[in-house]
């Protein structure tokens, strides 16, 4: 098929842009729309827990409860995209565009087989997630209100795991403006919907917790729809048509030898937020303050999130291409970029950590503990800038289990233990220092291994 061979330009062989821009122009170019679009999604994410903190605070907490969840299901399809990147773009930058092809229709079915999994968990497995987290200072009505969102959340999650799947693919090719738009289009549908579902406006119903979940379902499907038909519409140069479709499990395997070490580290961090819930439980609102950090701080993360979402195709298919120089530059001009963000954000964090809690809670004991809270995490922003570079450069060049042992020994072996200890020596003050403490930890290992990757892979390619 003729589809099948064509790329950026639409012309067999010819190159992509991915190889031959100047690098600075191509991060902006690849980068900023995804981070345009991971701001918007910051947004609405920080638009939906205000809502849902007029509620009361036991919705607040019940959403802290169920971010775990949430994270495994980022983790499910973000993990396997960052796997399809990684196989895609390096057969694009070797000119193999059936395979591309085939890569991309293996994904749209792991993506239906992934959905199905979460969505058996949201039938059966929300209720007892929520039990097990009962205690003191949780009450039933938190419990009750978690599995109300969280029930929708998971059995309607078709939406959100094929836009990130869409959004993917026009990532892989370079089109990620169009992942701005459907960015977009998720995140107005929710603002909207969220207060009218939730607070029963304009006639609707008063659904509370209910509301809130049935808004950000309605947004993703939506969005989803949206991703397909740019794809099919403007994605020349892969083409999706399942029509005679049969899976190659050597692609799976490819996919998943770089996804799942990245669905690892993402479900990792569930496991970290779920036994930093356990410690803050013993403490009154730490656990609401704790979700209100994770949302706020997203503000700060989700651009460099978005520009790593761009670097990882430049790498990979400069590495494809053996371009070892484009390979360096693109690491040092994302770094370069991705430590302004955060100071900025550091520094934003530092000045105004009273009012950025204020939004979320009305008593002024929460918002003192939540202010302190901010001041002191956000101090490691500027060195988890790097650590986020690095580790994805460690994944775009197909060593995504060294990046997964960067992000175990970070969050499990560095953040929690440190926690626990702070909590019995010092109180709730002393925890959140285990934040700045574990990122140094990280960033000394992610380096190492980082100069280890680049003497293997990089430098033979001057060869």
């Amino acid at each position: 098929m003729e589809s099948d061979k064509k790329n950026t330009t639409g012309e067999p062989g010819s190159e992509n842009k991915m190889g031959v821009m100047k690098i600075n122009k191509l991060i902006i170019d690849m980068s900023l729309p995804l981070m345009i679009s991971m701001l918007v999604q910051a947004l609405y994410n920080i638009v939906d827990s205000y809502f849902v903190a007029k509620i009361n605070e036991d919705a607040l907490t019940a959403v802290s409860l169920a971010f775990p969840v949430q994270q495994v299901m980022i983790a499910l399809g973000m993990g396997t995209g960052v796997g399809v990147n990684a196989v895609l773009s390096k057969s694009l930058g070797e000119k193999k565009y059936d395979r591309a092809n085939q890569v991309a229709r293996t994904y749209m079915v792991l993506t239906f087989l992934t959905f199905l999994a979460v969505c058996i968990f949201g039938f059966v497995g929300v209720r007892p997630f929520f039990e097990a987290q009962k205690s003191e200072t949780i009450s039933a009505a938190a419990i009750n209100y978690g599995v109300d969102y969280l029930t929708i959340v998971c059995t309607v999650s078709i939406g959100i795991f094929y836009q990130v799947a869409t959004e993917r693919l026009m990532q892989a090719t370079g089109k990620t403006i169009y992942n701005m738009y459907t960015q977009l289009i998720g995140a107005v549908i929710n603002i909207i919907l969220d207060p009218i579902l939730i607070f029963g406006l304009f006639g609707m119903p008063r659904l509370e917790m209910k509301g809130a979940a049935t808004a950000t379902v309605i947004a993703q499907c939506i969005a989803a729809c949206f991703g397909f038909f740019f794809n099919i519409k403007f994605n020349k140069e892969i083409n999706i048509n399942m029509k005679g479709f049969k899976m190659e499990w050597k692609i799976v395997k490819r996919i998943y030898t770089v996804g799942v070490p990245s669905i690892i580290m993402g479900s990792i961090g569930s496991v970290m937020v779920l036994g930093f819930n356990k410690i803050l439980s013993q403490y009154q609102s730490a656990i609401a303050v704790f979700g209100v950090y994770f949302k706020v701080q997203s503000f700060v993360f989700m651009p460099v999130f978005g520009m790593n979402n761009g670097l990882i195709p430049i790498i990979a298919y400069n590495y494809g291409a053996r371009k070892p120089d484009r390979i360096k530059e693109t690491m040092k001009w994302g770094s370069i970029y991705a430590v302004i963000i955060m100071v900025v954000g550091t520094i934003f964090f530092e000045i105004f950590p009273s009012q950025i809690m204020g939004m979320f809670a009305e008593s002024s004991k929460t918002v003192a503990i939540g202010a302190l809270a901010l001041r002191i995490i956000s101090i490691h922003f500027p060195v988890a800038a790097l650590s986020i570079i690095r580790m994805s450069t460690l994944q775009a060049l197909g060593e995504g289990f060294r990046s997964m042992m960067v992000s175990i020994t970070r969050q499990l072996f560095a953040i929690l233990p440190l926690a626990f200890i702070f909590s019995k020596i010092g109180g709730l003050d002393m925890v959140w220092w285990s934040f700045p403490l574990a990122e140094i930890v990280g960033f000394s290992l992610v380096t190492i291994f980082l100069k280890k990757t680049f003497k293997e892979r990089v430098e033979p390619l001057y060869e």
